[in-house]
């Protein structure tokens, strides 16, 4: 969880553009960042791929209102409606961005091809069916606000106990780089976002950092940063597990908070 998930820009600045608050060519660029091309395969009334632009445009004039992020993993398919074939292949990616209302999905495939350090990255996005039902396991924003708040305090008391990574230079590393990109002043989400799905965003990916550089080597040679044995090792994954569960939880429910937002507005008096 240390960068931002495709399907997440996509969701985000996706809205964006639906809402009017940004030009396609805008939200092209923010969604395709630093990859080389990205491309929609399987809309309908298209027979060969399509470009960015062109794809929302068509899901515009298809009724799309709003879009939304899921992040499943196995056990939890959070985010997720249904089909199983949309569900499964949602889950090999482990991201996908469901259309409300026009009862279709985005995957995205990825391609890399070139040397290190001059490596090419193409995205397809597979456009497939889903059921037009509530996402499961999604929160509400303030829910995921209050529940990633708890976790984060249960999981920092446990952590140190053990001694979770942070005194290795790997990890340290990490540390910095991850702090020094935030600094560079980023934009969080996109235009018509509230506050605060940009505040719950910024603290899901902080504690998902802190998960990965727990999971990564320490730079003592051993995984799991700082842990010396079996027992602690399985101590330190049994922590992690809830805390990384309401991380993703609380990732969704931001960027997924401008639906939120509208269904709450279509549905006052």
């Amino acid at each position: 969880m240390l960068d931002e998930p495709r399907s997440g820009r996509l969701t985000a600045w996706g809205n964006a553009l639906l809402a009017g608050l940004v030009s396609p060519d805008d939200a092209a660029h923010h969604i395709t960042g630093d990859d080389a091309t990205h491309r929609v395969a399987g809309l309908p009334a298209e027979p060969a791929p399509v470009g960015l632009t062109l794809a929302l445009g068509r899901l515009r004039a298809l009724g799309a209102t709003g879009l939304g992020l899921a992040l499943p993993v196995p056990g939890h398919p959070l985010g997720l409606s249904g089909p199983p074939e949309f569900n499964a292949r949602a889950l090999e990616a482990g991201e996908a961005v469901v259309v409300p209302g026009v009862s279709l999905g985005l995957v995205p495939e990825v391609f890399e091809a070139g040397p290190r350090g001059d490596v090419r990255v193409d995205v397809v996005w597979h456009c497939l069916p889903v059921r037009d039902a509530p996402p499961a396991d999604v929160p509400s924003l303030g829910e995921a606000e209050r529940e990633l708040a708890e976790a984060l305090r249960e999981a920092t008391e446990v952590l140190s106990r053990l001694d979770v990574a942070g005194s290795g230079p790997v990890a340290q590393a990490a540390l910095e780089a991850y702090r020094a990109r935030a600094a560079r002043g980023r934009e969080v989400l996109a235009p018509g976002y509230p506050p605060r799905a940009a505040r719950v965003l910024e603290l899901a990916q902080r504690v998902g950092a802190l998960v990965a550089i727990a999971h990564a080597p320490g730079g003592d040679g051993r995984e799991h940063g700082a842990a010396v044995s079996a027992a602690q090792i399985a101590a330190r994954a049994e922590a992690l597990r809830p805390v990384e569960r309401t991380a993703r939880r609380a990732q969704v429910a931001a960027y997924n908070a401008y639906v939120e937002e509208r269904e709450r507005r279509r549905d006052r008096p």
